[in-house]
């Protein structure tokens, strides 16, 4: 029998248990995590809960005090709009590196993934942004580089629940399937340049419109 390293696994399921969470918006930002809860609703011990919390941490997404408390890390109207700027130059270099596997069989499937995002939006907000994410990460996991997917998948972890909060109070974006029929298009046309640039634009396009109905109450610092 292999061995297994059971208090790996454990961090591994805490992890990703908060992590889900965390994307799900169950987890409202500034709310406290408290390891033994956790522990005891997925059924382990405190100490991988705590190491996962650690990770966590480190992807930004949630906050430890100096006092051992754990908080979950909300965003001001100027982390938004950084989490954005972050995304839109990890997520081009994505695309730079991804191109050259841009092949008739991908863009078959990112015309699929569109077809279902907008087909997910015309039943439900909720939908939409899982299917939505579903697009995004098709073209990140291309460019064959493990830690800038972990890196973007943080920042999407990181917005997913003010996405959630912006389907709340609109049915969904007008252009979005133009945006990515958009980008679509460029892989036709393979221009690693042009394939940046739409992305970018899309993804930066998209911070004012969500911050405007993420965080009505906030401001940007002068």
């Amino acid at each position: 029998m292999p061995f297994t390293n059971q208090a790996a696994t454990a961090e591994e399921e805490a992890y990703r248990h908060i992590q889900n969470k965390l994307r799900m918006g169950q987890y409202p930002p500034n709310s406290r995590l408290i390891a033994d809860d956790i522990a005891t609703q997925i059924g382990v011990s405190r100490m991988p809960v705590r190491e996962a919390l650690r990770r966590l941490a480190g992807d930004g997404l949630v906050i430890l005090r100096s006092n051992r408390s754990c908080i979950v890390a909300g965003l001001t109207l100027d982390e938004l709009y950084e989490n954005f700027e972050i995304r839109s130059v990890l997520e081009g270099l994505a695309i730079r590196l991804a191109m050259p596997h841009i092949d008739q069989d991908v863009i078959a499937e990112l015309e699929f993934l569109l077809d279902r995002m907008e087909f997910a939006g015309s039943k439900s907000g909720t939908d939409w942004v899982v299917r939505h994410q579903e697009f995004h990460n098709y073209i990140v996991r291309l460019s064959g580089r493990p830690k800038l997917i972990r890196q973007i998948a943080a920042q999407h972890i990181i917005i997913e629940p003010y996405m959630r909060i912006w389907f709340d109070s609109i049915e969904k974006p007008i252009s979005a399937r133009q945006e990515h029929q958009e980008l679509i298009n460029a892989f036709k046309s393979g221009d690693v340049n042009l394939a940046e640039t739409v992305i970018k634009e899309h993804i930066l396009e998209t911070a004012p419109l969500l911050a405007e109905y993420a965080s009505p109450n906030r401001r940007p610092s002068a």
